[in-house]
């Protein structure tokens, strides 16, 4: 589960820096997954890392 959650913020991120910086397309909804895919990510370091 943890290593799901971290690739799903990977991919939100990617898509993120290429809508903001390529497209420009902007809106509230794709900086909200940012910060959603930053927050699995400071989990699953915060958490250790630990393959669950």
């Amino acid at each position: 589960m943890g290593n799901l959650l971290y690739i799903i913020a990977v991919i939100l991120i990617i898509l993120w820096a290429v809508g903001y910086f390529g497209m420009h397309v902007g809106g509230g909804l794709i900086h909200i997954l940012l910060v959603i895919a930053i927050i699995a990510i400071l989990l699953r370091v915060i958490r250790g890392g630990s393959a669950v």
